[in-house]
C-alpha cells in the first residue's frame, strides 16, 4: 500500500487513459490526490477512473470544440485545480489538416493544450495551480522559427512531432514568465505504450515489435518525473519554466531557451485558436 500524502491535491491530467498518464493517474491517486482522468475515449478514460473513485471527460484534441467543451465541464465540474497536466499527444504519419484547418500533430500535441490552458487561465492563477507539460527528447529536432510558425513547406512525421515538443517547452517557459502559474515541461522517456501506434514511420516498430518494446520502458517509470513535478512545489522542487528528465532539469534544444520565439509563437497560438487580444 502506498503511503497517504500529507498536501492532497486536485489534479487533471489529459490523456490519461492510457499509457503515462493513466500510470500517473493510478499512482497519484493511490497517495491520497484527487485525479481527474481525461481521454480521448469517453470508454477508456472511465475504465481508468472507475477503480480509483476518479472523475472523468472525454475530448478529442483533434476538435477544438471539444477542447473549449471540456474547459466548460471542468470549470463546472472540478471547484479546484491544483495541477493541469498537459499530457495527450501524437504522431502521424500523414500531414492531415484538423476540422479546425491545423495540421493534426500541431494541434493535438501544441494548439489544444495551449487553448485548454488559456480557457483555464484566471482558474489556476487563482488557485495557485502549476502546469505541466509532457514534452520529448524529440524537441531536439524542432526548427521552429518565428517566420515559420505553421509554413507546412518541409513537412514530416519527425519534424512535426519535434516542432510540436519543443512548443510544449517553450509554453512552459512563455506560461511561467507571461502569467504567473508556475509552469514545466519533461521528457517521460521512451516508453512502451501504444504510442505510435497510429504511424507506419520506423517508430511504430520501436513501439510496436517485442525487440523494440524490450529496449523501452514501463509507463509507471515514463510516469515518474510527471508524479515528482505534480506532486513536487514550484521554487523548491522544481524551478518553474524548466525542462526535466528522470526528475532532474535537462538539456534540449538551444531554441527552448529563446524567450523571443516562445513570445511569437504565444502570439501565433492565440490568434489560430481564435482568442482575443487580452489572450496574447
Amino acid at each position: 500500500m502506498e503511503q497517504q500524502s500529507s498536501d492532497p491535491r486536485t489534479i487533471v491530467i489529459t490523456g490519461a487513459s492510457d499509457g503515462i498518464g493513466a500510470a500517473a493517474a493510478r499512482r497519484l491517486a493511490g497517495v491520497g490526490h484527487e485525479v481527474v482522468v481525461v481521454g480521448r475515449s469517453a470508454e477508456k478514460a472511465e475504465a481508468v477512473a472507475r477503480p480509483l473513485g476518479a472523475r472523468h471527460f472525454s475530448a478529442d484534441f483533434a476538435r477544438l470544440d471539444d477542447v473549449r467543451r471540456l474547459a466548460q465541464d471542468l470549470r463546472r465540474a472540478v471547484p479546484r485545480i491544483d495541477v493541469l497536466v498537459n499530457n495527450a499527444g501524437g504522431i502521424f504519419d500523414h500531414r492531415e489538416l484538423t476540422p479546425d484547418g491545423h495540421e493534426r500533430t500541431w494541434q493535438v500535441n501544441h494548439l489544444a493544450p495551449f487553448l485548454l490552458t488559456q480557457l483555464l487561465l484566471d482558474r489556476l492563477t487563482a488557485d495557485g495551480a502549476a502546469v505541466v507539460n509532457t514534452s520529448s527528447v524529440a524537441a531536439r529536432l524542432g526548427r521552429l522559427r518565428p517566420e515559420d510558425l505553421g509554413d507546412p513547406r518541409g513537412w514530416s512525421p519527425h519534424r512535426a512531432y519535434g516542432d510540436s515538443k519543443l512548443a510544449n517547452i517553450l509554453f512552459a517557459r512563455a506560461l511561467a514568465r507571461r502569467h504567473g502559474p508556475a509552469a514545466a515541461a519533461f521528457h517521460p522517456g521512451g516508453v512502451a505504450t501504444n504510442f505510435a501506434s497510429a504511424t507506419s514511420t520506423p517508430l511504430r516498430f520501436l513501439y510496436r515489435t517485442p525487440l523494440g518494446r524490450r529496449l523501452m520502458i514501463s509507463p509507471e517509470r515514463g510516469a515518474e518525473t510527471l508524479v515528482w513535478l505534480a506532486e513536487g512545489t514550484p521554487g523548491r522542487d522544481w524551478r518553474s519554466g524548466g525542462y526535466y528528465e528522470k526528475k532532474r532539469p535537462a538539456r534540449t534544444n538551444p531554441r527552448a531557451h529563446d524567450d523571443a520565439l516562445a513570445d511569437a509563437l504565444w502570439e501565433h497560438s492565440a490568434e489560430r485558436v481564435g482568442l482575443g487580444p487580452s489572450a496574447r
